[in-house]
């Protein structure tokens, strides 16, 4: 569970829900037809702009970066020595037959095992990346679109109540539920814009930057097994990619697995 997330969604909300219960009531603040022409049109149009699988797909990631760890890069490094230490004391062959969770791994233990020459290694880490990154900006275009889509429809909804309460000017009964709509769908599309699809678009990208240091360390990992053999030179290559004051120091490798 990503710490982080949780701790910003219930503090933000929480936040605005006391300002707004600071100056009445929270019904003042809910309106139906407001939530409807800003949330539903946002995801509608989003619908139009991409394919549906890719909406889908979008919101899974949402959920997996709010409910899963990531790998930090020192515990791939680590992971990277311990493959190491394996293939030190039992040949690179059975690195192939290990299990792991993630996909790049897996595919680099088996570029271990099958001896690949560094040219290779390098263009599958080119390849996989690219893929990646393609993969990866299709899922945050998704929630950056819905961050601009909701102000706009908040925008519509308030000329929608202008409209209403200019030609209800003669029944005062009808100007303030009119009006009432007016402020509130632009209030909505800014809440929605800013306290959930750009920070998830944000939290997306933060995991993409993270997983392609998981990603290279995996590689470089892989091209120094096969070069060096060695968990301590191993270790101080890829070390190189994390800051200094947050590397963890090297831990003997153990070689019954990761």
């Amino acid at each position: 569970m990503d710490l982080g997330t949780i701790i910003g969604i219930v503090v933000g909300n929480a936040l605005i829900l006391s300002a707004m219960l600071m100056g009445g009531t929270i019904d003042m603040f809910i309106d139906v037809a407001g939530l409807m022409i800003v949330f539903g049109g946002a995801v509608s149009a989003c619908l139009m702009a991409f394919q549906m699988k890719d909406v889908i797909a979008a919101f899974k990631a949402a959920m997996f970066v709010i409910s899963a760890d990531k790998m930090e890069p020192n515990q791939m490094v680590q992971t990277m020595c311990d493959l190491c230490e394996v293939s030190r004391k039992n040949g690179i062959v059975a690195l192939s037959k290990m299990k792991f969770e993630e996909d790049f791994l897996r595919k680099a233990a088996q570029l271990i095992s099958d001896g690949t020459k560094e040219e290779m290694i390098r263009e599958a880490l080119t390849i996989e990346l690219d893929a990646m990154k393609a993969r990866h900006a299709i899922k945050q275009d998704v929630f950056a679109k819905l961050a601009a889509y909701c102000p706009a429809f908040g925008m519509i909804g308030t000329l929608i109540g202008l409209v209403q309460m200019l030609a209800n000017l003669s029944d005062p009964a009808a100007v303030g539920p009119a009006m009432a709509v007016a402020l509130l769908t632009t209030m909505y599309g800014a809440m929605f814009a800013n306290m959930l699809w750009n920070p998830i678009s944000a939290k997306l990208m933060s995991r993409t930057a993270t997983e392609v240091i998981n990603l290279e360390i995996t590689f470089e990992g892989a091209v120094a097994i096969l070069q060096a053999g060695n968990p301590a030179q191993v270790y101080e290559k890829l070390s190189s990619y994390i800051p200094a004051k947050e590397r963890k120091p090297f831990q003997k490798a153990k070689a019954k697995g990761v």
